[in-house]
């Protein structure tokens, strides 16, 4: 890791090898530093290709990220070219359209996942992300890309529609852009992804990891029950559910000691200001 915060540990592959707080799968990584957690896809091979042995990998992530009460930030990145290439092609000629359908259904599940986590989560974006890769760095709360990133949606090019996530991209992006990425296929720079809207931030490839490590770790210093009930909100809204604020701030106020604290330390420091003649 470039940060140099972690000792280079080898994969085994079929095996979960641990080494202080990071942990690694044959075909993602995990790591933890203070309460941002990494979760790196780790086929580069394959352009970090969404297959079923990584689906399931993802899927056992997620499901222990969700239970980290100390971790209040989820970065979500790939090693090598790319991000994520989308869904593997070379996996899709070998299996039934039935198969390909249940998989396509239970990675839909896994992208919503993502929004059900109380931790906010990044896509920090390096080289390619594509198809269902685009998908699942639209499926986090915020997106940061290098400025070697190419995004798009190919699937019309070759005969078939994205198979989930387009509500969530129509969402993020609008109508008009979203269809134009929809429907031509055509993939975009990472300059065009900022203008439209599609990534929050671009920075210089080499820069991408301290990047998304330093805006995480400024989302993480807020209280985590705050940055959780609000995502909530916002995951209410967007399903047409009634967002509940004044209820979601009331609750927060009684079981957050953090918040309660912070709002007596900030009234404290007011009054220690000198006041104005």
């Amino acid at each position: 890791m470039s940060l140099g915060l972690k000792t280079p540990i080898v994969c085994q592959i079929g095996h979960v090898v641990k080494t202080g707080r990071t942990r690694h799968r044959n075909v993602i990584e995990l790591e933890t530093i203070d309460a941002v957690a990494w979760l790196r896809l780790n086929r580069p091979q394959a352009l970090n290709a969404l297959n079923r042995e990584l689906t399931s990998a993802i899927e056992g992530a997620l499901d222990e990220i969700a239970a980290r009460e100390d971790v209040a930030v989820l970065v979500v990145s790939g090693r090598g070219r790319a991000f994520c290439a989308g869904n593997d092609i070379a996996e899709m000629a070998t299996i039934a359209p039935a198969d390909a359908e249940a998989l396509a259904s239970r990675q839909a599940v896994l992208m919503d996942r993502f929004s059900l986590l109380p931790q906010v989560t990044i896509a920090a974006i390096d080289g390619y992300a594509l198809g269902g890769g685009l998908m699942l760095a639209v499926a986090q709360d915020l997106r940061i890309a290098s400025d070697r990133s190419r995004l798009g949606l190919p699937e019309v090019t070759l005969g078939f529609n994205p198979a989930y996530g387009i509500a969530r991209l129509l969402d993020v992006l609008g109508g008009g852009h979203g269809r134009d990425l929809l429907l031509t296929g055509r993939s975009i720079h990472a300059s065009e992804a900022l203008r439209i809207g599609l990534v929050n931030r671009v920075v210089a490839a080499p820069t991408l990891e301290s990047s998304a490590a330093t805006w995480a770790a400024e989302i993480a210093r807020s209280p985590r029950a705050g940055l959780a009930a609000t995502k909530e909100i916002i995951r209410s809204l967007r399903t047409g559910g009634p967002g509940e604020e004044p209820r979601a701030y009331g609750a927060t106020l009684r079981t957050s000691p953090e918040a309660r604290a912070r709002i007596t330390d900030f009234v404290a420091r007011r009054g220690r200001r000198p006041k104005s003649d």
